[in-house]
């Protein structure tokens, strides 16, 4: 890894910990402020709240300035409430912060992907991108276990203060090694100009693509506890590590969806890599009895969860010249959209008494629907050339 890339690694390390980790202390957190657990389950979607307004908002109003000089803003605000979520007193007090701690997360990844393409080795724009989320990546694999242990044993404020330990570390580093590159907007160019970007059809059919093809997964992930105790029939004990199995996957993912945008147009490897998805979980439907092929699913999976990250990044910044950054960072908050419609839709099944294995075939649907807006953008793009 060249250093420059290094610090939004960082990033993405401290980024990746602070979302998944809540997961797993979110019953130490309602003990400890003595609230139901669905009741503190409200920080998960405050946080997503918080990347799905932050993510747009604050790239616009900081296109003007240098992306090293954002950067360090965003990775404050990130160290700052992620700190005071540490000290949050009551469970509304974490609400906030929490909300507050996700205003940054999709505006860093945006810009860092923007970044990381712009100091790209030439046709090395994807596998950079993924260098940045190679950090979430590991921080699944590794430090959300960690924090989930720490939580645990001691105290669930100790877990974020680690995610600020990674924060401070990575401002350091942002302000040592990432070198100082030009803005994104042109001078003179007014905020209204960046907004163009929202009247272009093919940044919508990203943003579509995103939201509803990704959200797939997301079906599969958000009930995967029950869908292996009561479906493959592993022991609650066992599903932490079965966790760090899809997080692996995670990693490996990560590296092939870089791979694969750098030697494929991004919207063929987008299209191909949906495809894969909805086949997978229609096999985790069909055979998550089997203990062996659900766990070879749930390592293919994981590996498809996040391997489409660089090639959507890369597919977004191409279709939104002049307003690279906005563009990904909207990128970024269609994620957390998917996240939300997987969970919810995913759901669906389930209160309607069918099985835990029934939520994938809601994803794969949904997967499908990405597959023919890709197919759409593919069509619309090659007719430009």
């Amino acid at each position: 890894m060249k250093k420059h890339f290094f610090p939004l690694f960082l990033g993405g390390l401290g980024i990746g910990t602070t979302e998944f980790v809540v997961m797993g202390i979110l019953p130490d957190i309602a003990k400890n402020l003595g609230v139901s657990i669905t009741d503190a389950a409200h920080i998960i979607s405050s946080y997503a709240a918080g990347v799905v307004v932050g993510a747009p908002l604050l790239v616009l109003l900081g296109s003007k300035y240098p992306p090293k000089k954002m950067l360090l803003f965003l990775m404050v605000i990130f160290t700052i409430f992620n700190s005071l979520s540490a000290l949050a007193p009551n469970a509304t007090t974490l609400l906030f912060f929490r909300f507050l701690a996700g205003l940054p997360h999709g505006a860093f990844f945006g810009i860092g992907a923007v970044v990381a393409s712009r100091l790209a080795d030439e046709g090395k724009q994807a596998q950079a991108i993924s260098t940045m989320f190679a950090g979430l990546t590991i921080a699944n694999l590794l430090l959300v276990p960690i924090g989930t242990w720490i939580g645990h044993e001691y105290l669930w404020r100790y877990t974020f203060a680690l995610v600020t330990i990674i924060g401070l570390t990575t401002l350091l580093f942002i302000n040592l090694w990432l070198p100082v590159l030009p803005s994104d907007r042109n001078e003179g160019e007014s905020t209204m100009a960046q907004l163009e970007l929202f009247k272009r059809v093919d940044a919508w059919l990203v943003i579509v693509i995103t939201s509803i093809g990704t959200g797939g997964l997301f079906t599969w992930i958000s009930y995967i506890a029950p869908l292996m105790t009561e479906v493959s029939h592993f022991s609650a004990s066992s599903v932490s590590w079965i966790m760090v199995l899809a997080g692996f996957g995670m990693v490996v993912g990560n590296i092939i969806g870089g791979k694969l945008a750098d030697k494929l147009p991004a919207v063929q490897a987008c299209l191909w890599l949906l495809v894969a998805m909805a086949v997978t979980l229609l096999g985790i439907h069909f055979f998550s009895e089997n203990k062996i092929i659900s766990l070879i699913l749930t390592f293919i999976a994981g590996a498809l969860s996040i391997s489409l990250a660089a090639p959507i990044q890369i597919l977004m910044i191409s279709t939104s010249k002049g307003a690279e950054m906005l563009g990904s960072a909207a990128t970024q908050a269609s994620f957390n959209i998917g996240n939300s419609l997987g969970a919810f839709f995913g759901g669906l099944p389930i209160i309607y008494g069918f099985g835990y294995n029934t939520p994938v075939l809601v994803g794969m649907a949904m997967a499908l629907v990405g597959v023919f807006f890709s197919f759409i953008l593919k069509r619309r793009l090659s007719y430009a050339e």
